[in-house]
């Protein structure tokens, strides 16, 4: 009780200096785990299992109020539209980690995992900047939405294809794999564009507390099914939020919103306390040049989406500087492949430092863009 209430207090201290400072609280929460986690100034103990399982549900809870904000229609509309922009972030962001692994020794296995840990931006970290930013009604979140879309669903054929790799699965067991996530993806899918009304009636009340114990629990229940049948926990709640529509919607995104806030910090701490500091010096040059050419392969996908979008300059930088943070299944990535012993643990140490900079520039790169931007445009108007 003594260290969560310190936790949750420190995190309150926290959230106050960044909105001093006008910046999201995220990079703040992920240092703060930093000096507490294993190896940091004041280890904590005993908080763990809490902790772990607050972080996933602050997760849930991101994804759901993200799909709140959409209607299915526009879910379809915007991955129809932007498909060659998933395909091109697929490219340009998986390359650089596989080639880094290649160039370190670790092999097929090593660069099959560093692809998919730079690849994939957080979707629970982009959600909760442009909810902090107020950009959830602005015209590029709708491309960078779709895009995240895409890697979700990306990730839920390349998990199984690694898993398989990994476990040194034959290729029929592989294809098995993929074959049953594709498949819970479009079950989900079809209810979510066919069934929305329905869902909605299920879930809504009048009673606010019926309300939110029926959500909270659809949500979880979701998001624990996907992930049994090896789809992104995060898809799963994400989709359910599509899938409810109307006042449901609107009532839902005010009941959760105190909610989601409180499980997301934690989400953020956990990982801050799951890195240990002394592992992240050896590795530091080689994650600070992969941060470097991954932000900019990450602004350019965003900047590139939205210009086919015919959305302006501004908003093609805000785009692509949204896209930068990296989280959640990084790590799960890294934890896959050297838990398996078959690729070298200095990769998870590489992949937890360039996570943690990814983590803390991705906030940091959406809240400044636009005054960098609107600079150089004043620059070249007096040039």
């Amino acid at each position: 009780m003594i260290q969560l209430g310190a936790v949750f207090f420190g995190l309150g201290l926290l959230g106050r200096v960044a909105r001093r400072a006008g910046i999201s609280p995220i990079p703040l929460y992920l240092v703060g785990g930093l000096a507490f986690g294993h190896g940091g100034l004041v280890p904590l103990h005993g908080i763990e299992e809490f902790t772990h399982l607050a972080s996933e549900i602050g997760v849930v809870l991101l994804l759901l109020l993200l799909g709140l904000e959409y209607s299915a229609s526009e879910l379809t509309t915007g991955l129809k539209k932007s498909w060659m922009a998933g395909v091109l972030d697929l490219v340009l962001n998986s390359a650089p980690g596989a080639i880094a692994a290649l160039l370190l020794g670790w092999g097929p296995v090593g660069a099959l995992a560093m692809a998919g840990v730079t690849y994939i931006s957080s979707s629970g970290i982009v959600a909760k900047v442009l909810g902090d930013l107020g950009r959830l009604g602005n015209r590029e979140t709708p491309v960078v939405l779709s895009v995240l879309v895409f890697e979700d669903l990306a990730m839920a054929v390349y998990l199984p294809v690694l898993t398989a790799v990994l476990a040194g699965v034959s290729f029929l067991g592989g294809l098995t794999s993929v074959g049953i996530s594709l498949f819970a993806i479009t079950v989900v899918l079809v209810v979510a564009l066919k069934y929305g009304r329905f869902i909605s009636a299920i879930v809504d009340s009048p009673d606010h507390e019926v309300f939110l114990l029926k959500l909270l629990g659809s949500a979880l229940l979701v998001a624990g099914v996907a992930s049994q049948l090896q789809v992104s926990a995060a898809v799963g709640a994400f989709l359910l939020g599509i899938a409810i529509s109307g006042s449901t919607a609107e009532n839902a995104t005010r009941l959760l919103e105190p909610l989601r806030d409180l499980f997301a910090a934690m989400f953020f701490v956990v990982f801050g306390l799951n890195t240990d500091p002394r592992s992240i010096p050896p590795v530091l040059g080689i994650a600070v040049a992969l941060a470097a050419v991954t932000t900019a392969t990450k602004v350019f996908t965003g900047w590139w989406a939205a210009r086919r979008q015919g959305i302006g300059k501004m908003g093609r930088m805000r785009a692509g500087a949204a896209l930068v943070a990296r989280g959640e299944f990084s790590i799960v990535i890294a934890g896959l492949a050297v838990a398996s012993g078959q690729v070298s643990s200095e990769l998870a140490a590489l992949a937890t430092a360039y996570v943690l900079l990814m983590a803390i520039l991705g906030p940091i790169a959406a809240k400044y863009v636009e005054p960098i931007g609107e600079f150089f445009a004043r620059r070249r108007q007096m040039a």
